[in-house]
């Protein structure tokens, strides 16, 4: 067994994207330049996004930063990123763009896991019909078939449902374009997932909710997306999901009236864990969630993992965690 102890690795690492190719982990994230929108400031400010490399899944090490920058006009905001590999190349997702507006989805391309990644040179959505869209993740249903799921502001209340940010999926034509025949996965309808009450947002004030961070897990032939709700910095972030029977829905997420189901803090040990990613640990079986949770100064977010564990009520995580823990490897089997 290896033994790990949360947070992983001890940098800044937000919104943390990891996955396994040819026996080396690799993890991609929000920096503190990215989050903060002083990307300029990187020493090398040409590449964004910090990523780490790991041979057991245990130990991370910083590497090199992945994305050559596109038009500094974009903006300085760089969130989210995930990569999927197909067909011989490494496509990087992300959104970039001024702060919490303006925020469009792009992709970049590489030959090698660990880049450097080149932007295509036009965004995935077209700004002026989407104008604030982010943390997209790209799935592989079992036919090959790959999706993007992503968060994008809605402002109706009809229905019973909140104003905010909510979750959304489309059909990826290939993989640098979309099919543009996108459906809504899950809005906001409960009061623990409201990020801000009285928002100023275009233009008008709302009663502020947020899904985000979208992560799909197929299991016994139903679609699993998980999300994170809530306000990203405080206590009340965590982790919840919801189901179907097919990948464009119709998704529920009910049971979820009370709070996150999955992942949510716990006082004075875990604060705000969310935006998570799902990978097999070495012995190729166990899943786990990676995600991110501040320090207990709130001035950071660092990556941490727990063991994903399927129940007859649904996916749960064995954390978040902040003790030693064993993880399976591949001398168990």
């Amino acid at each position: 067994m290896l033994t790990y102890t949360n947070p992983v690795y001890q940098g800044y690492f937000a919104d943390p994207f990891v996955w396994e190719h040819q026996g080396v982990y690799y993890a991609i994230a929000t920096g503190p330049a990215e989050a903060q929108g002083k990307v300029d400031e990187i020493p090398n400010k040409t590449l964004v996004f910090p990523f780490l490399r790991s041979f057991d899944f245990v130990n991370w090490h910083f590497v090199s930063n992945a994305l050559l920058r596109p038009d500094p006009a974009l903006g300085n905001n760089f969130w989210a990123p995930e990569v999927a590999y197909y067909d011989g190349n490494f496509y990087l997702y992300y959104s970039v763009g001024h702060e919490d507006k303006n925020h469009q989805l792009r992709v970049a391309i590489s030959d090698n896991p660990l880049g450097p990644y080149q932007d295509i040179g036009e965004p995935l959505i077209n700004p002026q019909s989407c104008p604030f869209a982010i943390d997209p993740h790209p799935f592989r249903d079992d036919d090959g078939q790959w999706y993007l799921f992503y968060a994008r502001d809605f402002l109706d209340t009809e229905a019973g449902v909140r104003a905010g940010t909510a979750l959304f999926v489309d059909k990826l034509h290939n993989m640098t374009k979309l099919s543009g025949d996108g459906k809504v996965v899950l809005r906001a309808r409960l009061d623990w997932q409201r990020f801000l009450a009285n928002r100023l947002m275009y233009g008008e004030i709302f009663d502020w909710h947020t899904l985000e961070g979208p992560c799909v897990r197929k299991h016994q032939g139903r679609y699993y997306c998980f999300y994170s709700g809530g306000r990203w910095e405080t206590e009340n972030y965590g982790v919840d999901y919801g189901v179907a029977d097919s990948v464009m829905g119709p998704y529920s997420e009910t049971g979820n009236e009370t709070g996150p189901r999955v992942l949510k803090s716990v006082p004075d040990y875990v604060i705000g864990p969310g935006h998570n990613s799902i990978v097999l640990a070495p012995d190729g079986e166990s899943e786990y969630i990676v995600y991110h949770a501040w320090t207990k100064n709130m001035t950071a977010r660092q990556m941490c993992l727990d063991k994903l564990i399927w129940t007859p009520e649904g996916p749960r995580c064995a954390g978040p965690t902040w003790t030693p823990q064993n993880i399976p490897s591949k001398s168990s089997q």
